[in-house]
């Protein structure tokens, strides 16, 4: 699995650097903590030779009451530094983790139509988690645990230095291993142990989204014990990385604390040596202890801290995949916004087929010209390309050959935002929000005030059902609109729609989920509607398009027959030459034929 380890350290400096002021006063805060604490053990060498001498030393009593003075105005100028430090260092990290989220919220929903078809959505959004977490710890990793060990690590070997430089060279060569071993030991580790960790919680989560996701599934063909065992499966991978990686750090633990017993045992070693020779005082032995018992636990934490910072890596890793994909459809530099005043679409040569299927267009040489008014529906055969025509006219897959013109605009360079602003859409299978029926109407025009809310639904009949409701228009509708039935998602689809009130409308059996009796009262508002907009129409259902202006019909990709339902039942046919073995003229016939009761067998 490729690494980002470095993208995503710029990734976060590139939001980290929008508050330069909170850095600064954060780390300017730590210095003054650091060097103050590492002053205090100083003082204690002149407190420790003051009282080895005895009270009755000369000056001992004033020497001890400034030394005890120094001791105290340290402390509090460590307190004041700690307090600054750690203030502003919350206050940078809080904001860069609220704009972290907005933009890996961004890059997700940048992402193509394609990319979500091919993603668990519990396991993108246990990506972005993880990505603003592996932040927060790292930020409290660094500033807590790495850059006081720098700092401390540094002030040590340096008063070692000065006080022998056997134990300045001893120390600074020990670190300078310990480091360099640490940190090839961690890069080792993030290979072998948390990338795949990283991918194997993924997994986890992803099971358990979709099993919650297909809860009903499960009941209705009884598959509890199959779904246990797979989800089981999942995390026991996982169990067994986890304990790996585990299992790796105990072993690297106990070799570093080796390492450092035998350093602590050589220093002392020396210590006692120039004890003897009358160059050591007990204030040095206090001072070089103390400062050896703070590298010990800053190195100690470092092997942690390292290991558990490439860790974090490996847990971002996966969301800064996405961060850096380029979305397969984008917008061109410097595009503009789609400006539509009539609402005539025409496509020309469009040809298209989904990645991997290159050998069979779905979509072959298509063209079609629909004048601003018209009200045309596309039909046929399931699998001819039907959909796939509006996911190309919303651009949600650019074309591999020709192109689409809205007034003459080429939808290529326009911007995706404002061509879908432009265009209505009612889906065949409607997804509504966990939220209130209000906000999902009101989603077609968020500005839209609570009566025109209101009308929209009382022209697609849903008022009704709504008013019923405990909480009416303030009822929240269950993930992806659940707690409602088919045919009243599919009323408050429309009642969006009618609400965004766009020059373009399209319907993708859009009554197909309703009862008879919804049916026809929803065909009234759709007739009021459709009145002065360019419609486009998919059915299965050839009852529902009788009275379109003009009726395409559709097989393998290619328009077979065109024309009004009455020309299309009966002569005066027209449609395009057969190329591809297609049924050609007859084929809409043959389809309404066999409707029985309005209904078109699949």
């Amino acid at each position: 699995m490729k690494t980002y380890t470095g993208r995503t350290i710029r990734y976060f400096y590139d939001h980290i650097r929008a508050y330069k002021g909170a850095l600064a006063l954060a780390l300017a805060g730590l210095l003054i903590a650091i060097s103050t604490d590492m002053g205090l053990p100083l003082v204690m060498k002149g407190f420790v030779n003051l009282l080895a001498g005895g009270p009755s030393a000369q000056g001992a009593v004033a020497e001890i009451s400034k030394l005890f003075a120094a001791f105290v105005f340290l402390s509090m100028i460590s307190w004041i530094g700690w307090r600054i430090g750690s203030t502003f260092h919350a206050l940078l990290e809080v904001r860069v983790m609220k704009d972290l989220s907005e933009s890996c919220f961004a890059a997700l929903h940048r992402q193509s139509f394609q990319f979500f078809n091919d993603q668990f959505v519990g396991a993108l959004v246990k990506r972005v988690t993880r990505m603003v977490c592996a932040f927060e710890e790292i930020g409290d990793k660094v500033f807590y645990e790495f850059l006081p060990l720098v700092l401390r690590t540094a002030v040590v070997i340096t008063v070692l230095w000065m006080m022998d430089a056997k134990f300045g060279i001893l120390v600074l060569g020990w670190v300078i291993l310990y480091i360099g071993f640490t940190v090839a030991i961690s890069r080792y580790k993030m290979r072998n142990y948390d990338l795949p960790k990283a991918q194997a919680d993924t997994a986890v989560t992803a099971r358990l989204a979709d099993t919650v996701a297909n809860h009903t599934t499960i009941r209705f063909f009884a598959r509890f014990l199959f779904e246990k065992d797979a989800f089981s499966g999942a995390v026991d991978k996982w169990r067994k990385i986890q304990w790996g990686a585990w299992r790796f750090d105990l072993i690297i633990d106990s070799f570093t604390t080796a390492l450092m017993i035998g350093l602590d045992a050589g220093i002392l070693y020396y210590a006692i040596l120039a004890w003897q020779a009358g160059t050591f005082t007990p204030g040095d032995l206090v001072l070089l202890q103390s400062y050896l018992m703070t590298l010990y636990q800053q190195l100690f934490g470092f092997g942690r801290t390292l290991r558990h910072l490439y860790e974090l890596f490996a847990n971002a890793n996966e969301m800064m995949e996405i961060c850096d994909k380029k979305p397969a459809v984008r917008d061109r530099s410097g595009a503009s916004d789609l400006k539509v005043t009539r609402g005539s679409v025409e496509a020309k040569g469009v040809s298209f087929s989904y990645t991997g299927e290159e050998e069979r267009e779905v979509i072959r040489g298509l063209s079609f010209k629909v004048k601003a008014g018209e009200k045309v529906a596309f039909v046929g055969p399931s699998g001819g390309g039907k959909t796939t025509i509006f996911k190309l006219l919303l651009r949600l897959f650019d074309l591999k050959h020709g192109r689409i013109l809205i007034d003459g605009q080429d939808i290529s360079g326009v911007r995706q935002d404002s061509l879908r602003a432009q265009i209505a859409m009612v889906p065949q299978e409607p997804v509504l929000f966990h939220r209130s029926l209000m906000e999902n109407i009101r989603y077609g025009k968020p500005d839209a005030t609570d009566e025109e809310v209101r009308a929209a639904a009382k022209l697609a009949h849903c008022h009704e059902f709504i008013s019923g409701f405990p909480e009416g228009y303030g009822t929240f509708v269950g993930e992806r609109g659940v707690k409602l039935s088919g045919g009243e998602r599919q009323r408050v689809a429309i009642a969006r729609a009618i609400l965004a009130d766009t020059r373009i409308l399209v319907l993708d059996e859009a009554t197909s989920s309703l009862d008879s009796e919804s049916e026809k009262l929803i065909k009234d508002a759709l007739v009021n509607l459709m009145r002065g907009k360019t419609v486009f129409v998919i059915a299965h259902r050839l009852s529902t398009v009788m009275d379109m202006d003009r009726i395409f019909v559709l097989e393998k990709g290619r328009i077979v027959e065109e024309g009004s339902h009455a020309e299309l039942t009966g002569g005066g046919v027209r449609h395009e030459p057969d190329e591809a073995g297609a049924h050609g003229a007859g084929l809409y016939k043959k389809l309404w034929e066999m409707q029985a009761g309005g209904y078109l067998g699949e």
